[in-house]
Formats: structure tokens, sequence, C-alpha cells
């Protein structure tokens, strides 16, 4: 038998929990979150973490479980995701995936690089090469020892860039190598049915804005403040999220909070961009697609066959 899966994706600050909720009620579905930085307990503001008024009645799973101080990543997500999408199946809820972060529902769907696991400390050495010596002189390091791994990726991915690298590093075998390795399964006998949600840019750009002032208004800064607290390391994902970097500078007094805040919605309007890039060259087959928020979709609009 194959089981269905739906996902609802697209862009942050679209709205796409609140459509997830109303879909599980339609399908008597649980939701899965699929967006890398709502996996952290110690952000809930800034990630936009559903609250427990609007899951009470949903089974939620994925959410806020993970300590920040913990280098949560894509594979780890596949695994946990697996496990939840065969308990929800078996207890006859329909898995309902929400979530911005395209490459963890590709690599679900299609399989990842069996790859070993990079240490910490070379995970930092790769922070410090790119955070002291810059972008350029990586790229021309990846160039000695894996030129052919730069041929399938756009200079501006620091992430992938520090991959490749730290790969290399830690192996003593290129990249480029790995990949010709067999791919790492994570479900089989699942159909997916991608919800797409691509609306306008700039109304997207609209609600990020706004957004990031309620953010700030509504404790932003204070989780901020706890978070630094725990004196995490600046190369941990959960230091990265969207708004940490430029609230940490407002802590120290290196900017205002008009600038924080211009910076903070800045930082978020090129991630949208960047996923809505992503999602229109994604070679992920899409159930549907829609060029609107999804709270202008009518539910009944919505295949569910």
């Amino acid at each position: 038998m194959i089981n269905t899966v739906y996902v609802i994706a697209g862009p942050t600050a679209t709205g796409k929990s609140d459509l997830s909720i109303s879909l599980a009620k339609k399908v008597n579905g649980a939701v899965i979150n699929s967006d890398s930085m709502q996996v952290y307990k110690n952000l809930k503001i800034l990630t936009a973490r559903p609250s427990l008024s609007e899951i009470k009645n949903i089974d939620h799973h994925l959410y806020g479980y993970v300590d920040g101080n913990k280098r949560y990543n894509v594979e780890r997500w596949c695994n946990d995701a697996t496990e939840i999408i065969k308990k929800t199946s078996d207890n006859n809820l329909t898995p309902i995936l929400v979530g911005g972060t395209g490459l963890y529902i590709n690599t679900l769907i299609n399989g990842l690089i069996d790859l070993p696991s990079i240490p910490e400390s070379i995970k930092i050495d790769s922070e410090k090469i790119l955070q002291e010596f810059g972008k350029d002189f990586l790229i021309n390091q990846i160039k000695n020892v894996d030129p052919e791994s730069l041929k399938e990726i756009n200079y501006n991915d620091t992430v992938r860039l520090r991959r490749i690298w730290e790969v290399f590093e830690s192996t003593g075998k290129k990249f480029s190598e790995w990949k010709l390795n067999t791919n790492k399964k994570f479900v089989t006998n699942y159909k997916f049915k991608i919800l797409l949600f691509l609306p306008d840019r700039e109304k997207n750009y609209q609600v990020v804005n706004s957004r990031f002032v309620n953010m700030m208004k509504g404790g932003a800064v204070e989780e901020v403040k706890k978070l630094l607290e725990l004196d995490l390391h600046d190369s941990l994902p959960i230091m990265r999220a969207h708004g940490v970097p430029e609230i940490k500078k407002y802590l120290a007094n290196k900017c205002n909070l008009d600038e924080c805040i211009s910076k903070g919605q800045q930082v978020t309007r090129n991630y949208v961009k960047r996923q809505h890039t992503w999602w229109n060259s994604s070679n992920l087959e899409i159930f549907q697609k829609f060029d609107k928020f999804p709270s202008e979709i009518d539910l009944n609009s919505i295949k569910i066959d």
C-alpha cells in the first residue's frame, strides 16, 4: 500500500503553518515540521514557531525539540521525519510536512549522499577560514583539491563551499568522489504531494518586514539575550538564524534599534528571494502550485485525493 504525504512548501512568512492546521482537520492529519530552524527549542519567536494555542487540537511533531548547542542537519532531520511519518501512518493519520527548507524536502524524497560525519573541530576550522580569509580564499583552497565540485554550485553558497572543504579535510577523499556513491534512501512506499506556494515576491517582502517588527515587539531581543547567555560557538546553525546576528550586534551596542530591525528585515528578504529561486529551479514533482498566499486559497480548491 502506498500512503500519501502532503507537503506544504514555499518561502518564509507566507502562512504555511495556518494552512497545515486547516488541511490536517480536513484529511485527519498530523503536522511535521520541515523548517531547519523551528527544530530548535531556544528560538520560538524569531523562527515563528506555532503557538501552543494554535497546535492544541492537531498533533505537531519536530518543533522545538533540539538544543541550540547541537549541530542539527538534514540527515538527522530526515531520520527523525521518517520515523514520525511511519508512526503517523500506522496511527491512521495523514502526514503533512510544512516548512520552507527545500533541501530537507528534496533530501527526504530523493535521498542523500552517504557521507561520513564531519568532526566538530573541522567545522569550526572551516568557519574560521571563511571569517578570517574570506570566501575567495576558501574557493581557491577547494580549486587545489577538488575543482570538479565547484562546477555544480553557486560560489555564493558558503554552506556548500565549506562542506566540500570539510569532506576533503576530514576524509582525504574528494566530495565529487563521495557523490558517486549510492544515495542513502529514507522513505519508500509513500507518495509525496507537494503544495507549493509562491506568492508575489514584493508582497512576501512586505509581510517579512511587518513580521520582523512584530517579533521585536514580541520579545525577540530577550530571546536572543538568553541564547547568548549559553555562550554557543558562532559556527553553530542556531547562531546564524535570521535575526540572531543582527540582534546580537544591537545588544553589543554596535548598532541602534532601527538599524537592527532594518538589517534583520533585509537578511530575511534575501532568504525569501533565495527560496523563490530554489523552488522555481527545483526538479521536484509539484502536485499543485499557487501564486497566492495560502490564506487567499479556498481549501476546497486543493486536491486531496
